[in-house]
């Protein structure tokens, strides 16, 4: 038996995924409130149990990084000398050995890039992967592992991967990293682990500044870069690039996707894929087959609304986001829904989210709600944000604001956050 403490958990979800699909007993304990990584764990017949759950008696325990040692179930587990514990990060390094492995960092865009090599390498030979939008996948005889690796309390030095990519060195999770030096040095260690090639995003001046003692490529569009994006044409659908590798012109790639950070994440995959021996061809026809993340950047069209939702929590996804909802929809309202995630970013980062909220046309806020928004030392509440964008609402999951956003109609609706706003976005929808 393995049981999971915090199943619900992006990642524990899809690491339970995978250790069910190779034949391993699984069932995990969260609370009761329905969140979006569910589907996967129903889908696979993973038993969800409430906290407090008795755990088996000689259990592997695999305990999710968002419960501390003094939390309850932790505690229990600990005191129990039958069963063998692990935190998610440790019991994944050591999944991930035996495979050709991959590790997705960065500060944004780590479950796209991750959700585009898995589908890209799969054309390749069997991969399996682990992706922080709730899905997983393993089969005894993968080739590759795609592991999206997140930097938080350094957990990713607990992977040892053949590739790493760095997507970007965009300082986050304040209520841990000291300063920008202390969060750039995480990854620099980071990579020293990696037993192949570290894969950079070369048109970020911080990931330039890395020192890094492993082999490393480039990429990106601008020049000095060792994989290059020319010749770029985008329209609101597609995209279309000439791949240049060490200076040679490999050939023009279609991609059936729109937006820049798309355009970076695709170059990262194709880095990879060349190292591995794919041919153009082979890697446009596996990128081709990117259907998104979950909750990230999904869009339905409603009548004469479109429902955006994205898992952006920090001001330069934010911003991305609100720029590729312009790009695909240049002639509609669009309205930005956003809900924070942890009091301390926006403490850190409030003029910076106001700056890219103000790129909407109307800008609603939710207040926090999650059980680790409140961080002790820290004293505010959403109208810290409010008071910097002229204009701006605050919305509760209610009937009341759900209709007062839907009067806005009709827009593109663009809800943004890393928790659970998407129950404020299906009560929006009844009212098209």
């Amino acid at each position: 038996m393995i049981f999971f403490i915090g199943i619900k958990g992006s990642g524990m979800a899809s690491l339970a995924c995978m250790l069910k699909e190779i034949g391993h007993e699984v069932t995990g304990s969260d609370i009761e409130k329905h969140l979006f990584t569910e589907e996967q764990l129903h889908l696979h017949q993973i038993p969800i149990l409430p906290f407090g759950a008795v755990i088996p008696d000689h259990s592997t325990v695999i305990i999710g990084n968002a419960f501390k040692e003094d939390f309850p179930d932790v505690m229990s587990a600990r005191q129990n000398p039958t069963l063998t514990c692990f935190r998610y990060h440790e019991y994944l390094g050591h999944l991930m050995e035996g495979y050709v492995s991959v590790s997705i960092a960065g500060s944004h865009g780590k479950t796209t890039t991750s959700t585009m090599m898995a589908a890209m390498l799969n054309v390749h030979d069997k991969t399996a992967y682990l992706i922080g939008d709730g899905h997983g996948h393993l089969e005894k005889d993968s080739k590759f592992m795609v592991v999206e690796s997140c930097e938080y309390r350094r957990h990713f030095l607990a992977y040892y991967p053949d590739y790493a990519i760095i997507t970007n060195v965009d300082l986050d999770h304040v209520d841990y990293f000291k300063d920008e030096k202390d969060y750039r040095l995480a990854y620099e260690e980071f990579s020293k682990n990696v037993k192949k090639e570290v894969v950079c995003f070369g048109d970020d001046p911080q990931v330039r500044g890395l020192n890094i003692d492993r082999p490393v490529l480039f990429y990106g569009v601008e020049e000095g870069n060792d994989l290059q994006a020319k010749d770029i044409v985008e329209s609101t659908r597609n995209m279309a690039f000439n791949v240049v590798f060490h200076g040679k012109d490999l050939g023009r790639i279609r991609l059936p996707f729109v937006g820049r950070h798309l355009l970076w994440n695709s170059l990262s995959c194709i880095a990879v894929g060349l190292l591995e021996g794919m041919d153009l061809e082979s890697i446009e026809s596996g990128l081709s087959d990117f259907k998104g993340a979950s909750r990230r950047f999904v869009v339905e069209e409603i009548k004469d609304n479109v429902f955006i939702d994205d898992y952006a929590h920090h001001p330069t996804e934010v911003a991305i986001t609100i720029a590729a909802a312009r790009l695909r929809y240049p002639d509609k309202k669009l309205v930005a829904v956003f809900k924070p995630h942890r009091v301390s970013r926006v403490l850190r980062f409030a003029d910076e989210f106001a700056q890219a909220l103000l790129k909407a046309d109307f800008v609603a806020l939710c207040p926090f709600t999650s059980i680790d928004d409140k961080e002790e030392g820290i004293d505010i509440d959403i109208t810290y944000l409010q008071d910097r964008i002229p204009g701006s609402i605050i919305v509760d999951e209610n009937e009341a604001d759900a209709k007062k956003l839907a009067g806005l109609q009709p827009a593109v609706y663009l809800f943004m956050s890393s928790k659970d706003i998407y129950g404020l976005s299906d009560l929006v929808k009844r009212y098209q």
